[in-house]
């Protein structure tokens, strides 16, 4: 009671020029040209990205795919240069609401997180791998009978999810400087849908293949023992954390080496990938760079 009159006591002793300055709002200053042009000098693009497709590590289904004339560099480095369009995931949340204690009044309260099926589009090579890739990964989820598929007495049996679901593709976003990235780790992959392939005698054109993808779910930021080593893992900031400290080289994969979250499976610690970095057998393992004397991996180039 006491501070409003002693507000209301202030206010009677101004003028009335001095209330509308008091009170007034200050009008918006409008940018300059040269303020607001950098903003959009720096949004990203559309067309610097790549795929990146790591199988099961139980072997099973890049054996069958071996079978079928597609070999360990194609389903690693081939099909994801083949990518010609992809999108990045998404989520939504399913809801429920919740009434208030007020008449009238409600809450909506998130409770599950989906996650969107991706879509990918392939150009198909001349020797079809593309589409040998994707229809005899599909044909793996179901062929677990052991029949032969010509055989009247074929019949569809699921293999273990293991075996066909990946846990270790990828999509990373990058630009043009191979600087600024953003990296999407997808677990429990694997085609869903696999659309049909047009194909006609007139205005030929590249023959491309789409594909449906579902996952279980995904994470946003580098996920790999390496990234969590330098702590840079998951879009978090190297400098501020990270047993290694902080390392201002650059972080876009290197495509050259493809399939490394299985290979890195078998060092166990951390330790023993910093030491492996010394041992040239290693070294040549993973992939080596001779200028940096650095192990070159997905989310790290030495440079």
């Amino acid at each position: 009671m006491r501070k409003s009159w002693i507000i209301l006591s202030f206010i009677s002793h101004l003028n009335r020029n001095d209330i509308i300055h008091l009170f007034r709002v200050s009008a918006p200053i409008p940018k300059k040209i040269s303020q607001i042009l950098p903003k959009f000098q720096n949004v990203a693009q559309t067309s610097h990205y790549l795929v990146q497709f790591g199988l099961p590590s139980s072997g099973k289904l890049r054996a069958h795919l071996r079978t079928r004339g597609i070999d360990y560099r194609f389903h690693t480095e081939d099909i994801g240069l083949l990518c010609s369009g992809a999108v990045l995931p998404g989520s939504t949340f399913a809801t429920t609401v919740v009434n208030g204690e007020f008449q009238g009044v409600t809450e909506t309260i998130p409770h599950t997180r989906n996650f969107t099926r991706m879509k990918l589009e392939f150009y198909v090579d001349n020797e079809y791998k593309a589409l040998k890739f994707l229809e005899h990964w599909m044909e793996y989820i179901t062929g677990g009978s052991g029949a032969e598929q010509m055989d009247n007495a074929y019949n569809f049996k699921l293999n273990y999810p293991l075996d066909y679901r990946s846990q270790s593709t990828k999509i990373i976003k990058f630009e043009k400087n191979y600087k600024q990235s953003l990296e999407y780790n997808f677990r429990g992959l694997y085609p869903v849908a696999l659309d049909s392939t047009r194909v006609q005698y007139q205005n030929s054109n590249v023959l491309k293949a789409s594909c449906a993808f579902a996952y279980d779910r995904y994470i946003c930021g580098k996920a790999s023992s390496f990234a969590a080593a330098k702590g840079n893992d998951q879009n978090k900031n190297s400098a501020a954390a990270g047993k290694y400290g902080s390392d201002p080289r650059a972080s876009i994969i290197n495509p050259g080496v493809a399939g490394n979250d299985e290979r890195f499976t078998e060092i166990v610690s951390t330790s023993k990938v910093f030491e492996a970095v010394k041992n040239s057998d290693v070294g040549n393992y993973f992939g080596y760079d001779a200028l940096s004397s650095n192990v070159v991996s997905e989310g790290y180039y030495g440079g």
